[in-house]
């Protein structure tokens, strides 16, 4: 939203407001005595939906995840976890999240299943100076470091390994992250504390407390259930994929307090709605460590993206204006409200393949949460169980064929879904989550296991649209057998990598990669090759050109290779493809521009579910850098700032979505029928010939016609036809017998002669044709209409 926000229900602006009223008061303070606060410093009564119930009217275990704490009616603290192999767990609460040894160190009581819980009376939180936050972690004892009643944070009492032959990982001198913490204090780096030692076992490393250093789980109250969200099937959304930070950080119409936060990012849910989106999707908002970012004036160290992920159930308190306790939670469900007033779904990217913990062998490794508390359950270890299956290349895999494991991520799903609103999840590294393999390999589950979970259990929205939450998969991981586009179960959607690549290759390869018409049919057409099984429709197929992890879509065709070295802020940064199939057009800029517009138009005209990047809709650059998880810089957060080339390209894109939502026939129910008397779609030559067998699988033509019968498809125009020119010199379309009782007159048109009108007209301003030859310059297209 701009400054002329556009009026919205009185609820979620008070949400937003009270989201910010403690923004300045530090998490250890007690909220001051009198008003809401000092009744329920965690959910104030102005929360939509909160809960607000009377003095113990109401179980509190009745909302949020079946673990983890909550304030009882009578002011005693309950805490529950669960481990399979922990013998004993002490419960450390703090008076302060940060410098201080724990106030209260507790045994909790196991039952048969490995429930470990424990009442606390108010008296003795009191009596100890817990008042107002109360933060909380754990100590877990185990086979490989057993009880011993002399055992003092900072001994050895009871050691016997760092790593047992069962990969038993306890060690009681590390406090661990309640892996149900609904919000935590800090990271284990930040400004104020540097000394990964702490944190560490082995030789010289196990007998430091980390208690006074490490994070710190907080109470919070969980809210009710949130409001229903979208019920709009995906066939029919735009996703917009961005960083919350990186959104409003540089966005000048953004109070400075609120630059890059959910409160901000709220603030640009009109923008959006304008713009033609109508499902954000948010790089990782769930906590992982990025305070380290503030501790130096580069890029040394940083995580910007977020793919390392210390607690699933808590909204990452950097992204939050108040970062007071419940802040967080009441600002980033106020911010899904937002969206969804203006019909915007929320979508969230979660890492459930590997965790900040990271992975390593061997008797020196960090215990922040899960690996200390039960790391045989929580990880996939190898044959060897110092050690691990890794298959995302940066850290031990997740292990959801144990029970523990996958109940942690569907809970963490439902109660994102349920309480905080959201409208769905893109899964990183989705194959890795699949892995029916427990011990020492990897092998693809598609039926049943964690994928059929989640979508029964959430479950999955329907194809027709309804309740229900939108799931899609990153399909592929490093490890082989991981790579399966196309091969994931009814109600998922999938990045489309096909799609990608094959547009990159016939926008950007000509003369080195072979790209028959075919595969561009195949890709136009909602890829049935890959997703046409098992009941699936086109909108499995998550249709992108770029995605956060590469190049912009503007960079995609200003540079021939990466440009990763580059100093900060745009630099430098390590890793990233050297196949990014990028080309710079001979640096010509009106080139550039032509085949961005083009690429963005294949995005709007396919079926399937389009993806693109914030900031790719006004021609958002990183100079070539397509590798920044790394930079969180000027250089990576979008740029608002006025530009003539910018604000062209923002109109455009505009004007091109607002045509897909235009014409249901570019959002089909199911697959387009191909050929014979029945055809809704037909694929034409540049002499207006059909095609055959012989023209489409030659890599040698390089036009493709595409004939939508519109009333076939249920759409308001009688035909649409696109025309497209993938060769580097300009070729002339015949543009096809107009249906009965109707006149053609173009919409749009990519090349560099037609900026002069704006490259895309609305259809009641379509512009009549005088020839029936259309004048296609290189790597562009033409859209017309029927009526």
């Amino acid at each position: 939203m701009k400054a002329r926000v556009r009026a919205i229900r009185p609820s979620i602006l008070v949400a937003l407001a009270a989201a910010l009223v403690a923004c300045s008061a530090p998490a250890d303070e007690a909220p001051p005595e009198g008003g809401a606060a000092a009744t329920d410093p965690f959910v104030p009564p102005e929360l939509p939906g909160a809960d607000v119930r009377p003095e113990g009217a109401v179980d509190p275990w009745a909302f949020g995840p079946r673990f983890g704490a909550r304030v009882l009616a009578s002011g005693d603290l309950e805490v529950r976890t669960r481990s399979a192999r922990a013998t004993r767990v002490e419960l450390c609460l703090f008076r302060k999240s940060f410098g201080e040894p724990e106030r209260l160190r507790l045994p909790m009581t196991r039952d048969a299943s490995g429930v470990f819980s424990l009442v606390v009376k108010a008296g003795e939180l009191t009596e100890k100076g817990i008042t107002g936050a109360i933060f909380y972690g754990f100590r877990a004892f185990g086979p490989n470091w057993p009880y011993d009643p002399s055992f003092t944070p900072g001994s050895r009492a009871g050691f016997l390994s760092d790593v047992d032959d069962a990969g038993n990982r306890m060690n009681p001198n590390k406090l661990l992250v309640d892996p149900y913490a609904l919000e935590t204090s800090h990271d284990p780096y930040h400004p104020g504390h540097g000394d990964g030692r702490v944190y560490r076992t082995g030789e010289g490393a196990r007998e430091v407390d980390s208690g006074p250093f490490a994070p710190k789980s907080v109470v919070v109250r969980a809210p009710r259930a949130a409001e229903p969200g979208l019920s709009r099937p995906l066939r029919d959304d735009v996703i917009y994929e961005v960083h919350v930070r990186g959104l409003t950080r540089s966005d000048p119409t953004v109070p400075e307090n609120e630059r890059g936060t959910y409160a901000g990012a709220a603030r640009r849910a009109k923008y959006l709605k304008e713009l033609g989106v109508t499902a954000i999707e948010l790089l990782p908002i769930q906590e992982t460590p990025n305070d380290q970012n503030e501790r130096t004036p580069d890029a040394r160290g940083d995580n910007y993206w977020g793919y390392s992920t210390l607690a699933y159930f808590a909204p990452d308190r950097r992204y939050a204006a108040d970062k007071s306790p419940g802040g967080p939670t009441r600002e980033l469900r106020a911010m899904v409200e937002a969206f969804h007033a203006e019909g915007i779904k929320v979508l969230v990217d979660v890492v459930y393949n590997h965790t900040s913990e990271g992975g390593g062998r061997g008797d020196a490794l960090s215990l922040y949460s899960l690996r200390g508390l039960d790391n045989a359950s929580y990880y996939a270890l190898a044959d060897d169980p110092r050690t691990y299956v890794d298959s995302n290349g940066v850290g031990a895999n997740v292990n959801t064929k144990s029970p523990l494991a996958a109940d942690l991520v569907v809970d963490s799903l439902r109660y994102w879904h349920d309480a905080l609103g959201v409208d769905g999840f893109r899964f990183d590294l989705a194959s890795v989550v699949a892995n029916g393999c427990a011990r020492g390999c990897y092998r693809f589950e598609r039926d049943g296991g964690i994928l059929a979970r989640i979508a029964k259990e959430l479950p999955a929205r329907p194809d027709e649209g309804g309740d229900g939450a939108d799931l899609v998969a990153e399909p592929w991981g490093l490890a082989a057998g991981s790579y399966q586009v196309g091969n994931f179960p009814k109600g998922w959607s999938e990045w489309n990598d096909r799609y990608r690549d094959a547009f990159r290759r016939d926008l950007n390869r000509l003369g080195v990669d072979a790209v028959p018409p075919r595969e561009l049919a195949r890709r136009l057409s909602g890829s049935g090759d890959a997703f046409d099984h098992g009941g699936r429709r086109p909108a499995a197929s998550v249709n992108f050109i770029v995605a956060h992890d590469g190049m912009t879509l503007a960079d995609l065709f200003a540079y021939d290779r990466k440009n990763n070295g580059q100093a900060w802020p745009f630099g430098p940064s390590d890793g990233g493809t050297d196949n990014d199939l990028a080309f710079s057009h001979g640096g010509d800029p009106a080139r550039q521009r032509a085949v961005t517009r083009t690429a963005m138009a294949l995005l709007a005209l396919s079926a399937g579910v389009p993806m693109f990047n914030g900031g790719d809709e006004r021609l958002r650059t990183q100079r070539g850098n397509n590798n920044a998880y790394n930079l969180d810089s000027e250089g990576t957060w979008l740029d608002w700032s006025p530009s003539a080339p910018r604000d062209a390209f923002e109109a455009f894109t505009r004007r091109a979505l607002g045509f897909r939502h235009a014409h249901p026939a570019l959002r089909p129910t199911r697959y387009w029928t191909w050929g014979g008397a029945g055809a809704e779609v037909r694929w034409l030559r540049d002499d207006g010939a059909p095609v055959n067998d012989a023209y489409l699988d030659d890599a040698s033509r390089h036009y493709l016609g595409m004939l939508l019968d519109g009333q076939k498809l249920g759409d308001s125009a009688k035909a649409i036809f696109v025309a497209y020119n993938g060769w580097s010199e300009t070729l002339f379309a015949t543009v096809p017998e107009a249906p009965a009782g109707a006149s053609w007159g173009l919409v749009a048109d990519t090349s560099p002669s037609a900026e002069a009108w704006g490259n895309w007209v609305g259809d009641t301003e379509a512009r009549p044709l005088t020839s029936s030859r259309h004048t296609l310059a290189p790597r562009s297209l033409a859209v017309f209409v029927a009526r």
